[in-house]
């Protein structure tokens, strides 16, 4: 198993940062992406480019649809 660094978004602060999903981008050409109220659960694995198209579609989402 890749030895994944696991990093939280800086905006999850509330809930003693619970209820957070976590993502790991330090082996090349994957993301992993976890619960991070279950550390040891399920790890999602994509490869980068879909989680740029994913997190970049997001991103477009969200400031057209900002009010």
């Amino acid at each position: 198993m890749a030895d994944f660094v696991f990093v939280k978004s800086s905006y999850s602060g509330g809930n003693a940062g619970q209820e957070c999903v976590e993502v790991a981008a330090n082996i090349p050409g994957t993301v992993a992406i976890r619960d991070s109220k279950s550390a040891d659960g399920p790890i999602l694995r994509v490869t980068a480019p879909s989680w740029a198209a994913f997190t970049g579609g997001l991103a477009s989402a969200q400031l057209r649809h900002k009010d």
